[in-house]
């Protein structure tokens, strides 16, 4: 069994595993836990009604949270020509086609967002295996695959977030730093709760939204209590 930091231990203490919070009282809790020296991320987890094996059950998809995500996000972008030139603009990080394909299957993947016109999708195709896995390859459900590239970096580098169900039914996703206010932290997890409810799949019955938590980087997760 692992080993739990003395912080941890701590904000284990103060967090009520068997309680269900009103999301301000979980927010503010985590804030007012034992804080390490750098900026945690808080993060919800969504346990959704749904079965991971019926792909018309799965959900994925984007959101641009209010508040923003406090943080500096990584974007690629398949383009060239014209669409290559306004992502640079936009503020792209790299921007290739099949030099950008050959350097991501050869190892490189320290970015967050990929980015791709249609017309891309010849190369980035080739990368399912390495971008699968992470999370990262393009969808036009999430906005990834779009032809107007820049409009899309702008929005993810604002604090658009990019989600999809893992293997067991559960949605990840953050939703600012520790270091935001209550409020702010309160705004961005009440947009990304309204929109995951509004991709509920039709063949869902019962409760979409089966158990919420929020945790920062180093915490454990304080329930939270959210119709859906």
């Amino acid at each position: 069994m692992r080993k739990r930091s003395k912080r941890y231990e701590e904000a284990s203490k103060r967090i009520d595993r068997s309680k269900t919070y009103p999301p301000r009282e979980a927010l503010g809790l985590l804030k007012a836990l034992p804080a390490p020296k750098f900026d945690e991320t808080v993060d919800v987890v969504v346990r959704l009604g749904i079965d991971p094996k019926k792909t018309d059950q799965l959900v994925r998809g984007a959101v641009s949270l209010p508040k923003g995500l406090g943080k500096v996000v990584r974007v690629v972008v398949f383009a060239e020509g014209e669409r290559a030139e306004s992502a640079r603009k936009a503020g792209a990080d790299e921007v290739g086609s099949e030099d950008l394909a050959k350097r991501i299957l050869d190892g490189w993947t320290d970015f967050d967002i990929v980015i791709a016109s249609p017309d891309m999708m010849k190369h980035v195709g080739k990368l399912g295996k390495v971008l699968g896995p992470q999370g990262k390859m393009p969808s036009p459900k999430s906005g990834t695959v779009t032809p107007d590239v820049a409009q899309a970096v702008q929005e993810f580098k604002a604090g658009k977030v990019e989600f999809r169900t893992d293997a067991g039914g559960n949605v990840h996703a953050p939703v600012g730093k520790r270091s935001f206010s209550v409020d702010d932290l309160e705004q961005n997890l009440t947009a990304f709760l309204s929109h995951l409810t509004s991709l509920r799949p039709p063949s869902v019955k019962g409760n979409f939204l089966r158990k919420v938590s929020v945790s920062t980087t180093m915490s454990p997760g304080a329930l939270i209590a959210f119709e859906g």
